[in-house]
């Protein structure tokens, strides 16, 4: 079979090539890859800024964002041949932790855990792959080639799930939200914060393309410009970008109370100590919580895997800005102003 693979930490040693046969030791259930995802983190493992090969291999499989379609369930599986299954991507650390030990792998304490595509297990990008039964989840199959966007569902899911718990610590009815990054990730916040009858915008640099008009279809506003210069205060922030400024405006603009949820991973350089002592200020005085979240285990795919069956497929497939043959996954990798999801596609739905 072919699959795109690359040698990590080795800058433009990525190339889609003949690869060996998924082993039976990679789980019972033999899938047929259909898309797979390309998101910030497959950039820069081709970037070699990180990646780990599996344990005596050299190179490794590109892709966590997976959809497949079962050709072999194996003998020890609810599935049957032509279903629709999306693979969990972290693996629990082999100690385990105490997290880990309860299922909670996307909590895990020690980092010993693996992921499909990037630490240390093979991901998605190849013509075909095995997964252990209990880390496949079903896709219904009205949802077709959008069950591709169940990865990045499962993160909000998550990040959500945050929210609503730190919210439980005192009496707490939130209006409005701010999502900041207006990428995958973002989108489908703003898709689930609307769905729970908030009032929603969302915040991003561009002013144009397919952004705007998807917020607005949500029946959510669309921001450009700084979080500073907002005229309210939102309850809830869910920050997409990682960019630091605009994690540090985001505090000072918070509502008393509020709750702010970072999903974003970069670099924005460092913050002033002056800038540091007022960010930190106008948290104590407003008694807001800051929260990280990031992965998912199980509970979250499940919840995903239904909120994104109930979601209107005519928006979530504009989500999908291009598709990509696996032997031009060079031109996938490369970002384009309008682009939102890319998705690499193996085979027809």
């Amino acid at each position: 079979m072919k699959a795109i693979t690359v040698e990590p930490k080795t800058p433009g040693s990525a190339r889609y090539d003949d690869f060996p046969e998924p082993e039976a030791h990679e789980g019972s259930v033999l899938v047929e890859a259909v898309a797979v995802g390309v998101c910030g983190t497959d950039v820069e493992i081709v970037e070699g800024k990180y990646g780990w090969a599996p344990p005596g291999k050299t190179r490794l499989i590109l892709g966590h964002e997976s959809l497949g379609r079962v050709i072999d369930p194996g003998p020890y599986s609810a599935l049957k041949g032509g279903d629709l299954v999306v693979g969990i991507v972290r693996r629990p650390d082999p100690v385990p932790c105490s997290n880990c030990a309860v299922g909670e792998w996307d909590m895990c304490r020690n980092g010993q855990y693996t992921e499909r595509g990037i630490k240390e297990i093979h991901g998605f990008m190849s013509e075909r792959w095995r997964i252990e039964p209990e880390y496949a989840i079903k896709v219904d199959p009205s949802l077709g080639i959008l069950g591709v966007l169940l990865e990045p569902m499962t993160v909000i899911t998550k990040a959500l799930e945050q929210v609503l718990q730190a919210g439980r610590r005192a009496f707490w009815e939130p209006r409005t939200a701010l999502v900041t990054g207006a990428g995958p990730i973002g989108l489908l916040a703003a898709l689930r914060l609307s769905a729970n009858n908030l009032e929603v915008h969302v915040l991003d640099r561009a002013e144009s393309g397919p952004k705007p008009d998807l917020v607005r279809a949500l029946g959510a506003t669309y921001h450009t410009g700084s979080v500073l210069d907002l005229d309210f205060e939102p309850d809830v922030i869910v920050e997409c970008t990682g960019v630091g400024s605009v994690i540090s405006d985001s505090i000072q603009k918070v509502g008393a109370g509020g709750i702010i949820c970072l999903t974003g991973v970069g670099a924005g350089g460092a913050v002033a100590s002056r800038a540091a002592a007022d960010v930190a200020a106008a948290v104590v005085l407003k008694n807001n919580v800051i929260v990280g979240s990031v992965n998912a285990n199980k509970r979250h795919w499940y919840k995903a895997g239904q909120n994104l069956a109930a979601s209107d497929r005519e928006w979530l497939g504009r989500l999908i800005t291009r598709r990509e043959k696996p032997e031009n996954f060079k031109q996938a990798l490369q970002r384009q102003p309008d682009n939102i999801k890319v998705v690499i596609q193996f085979s027809e739905v």
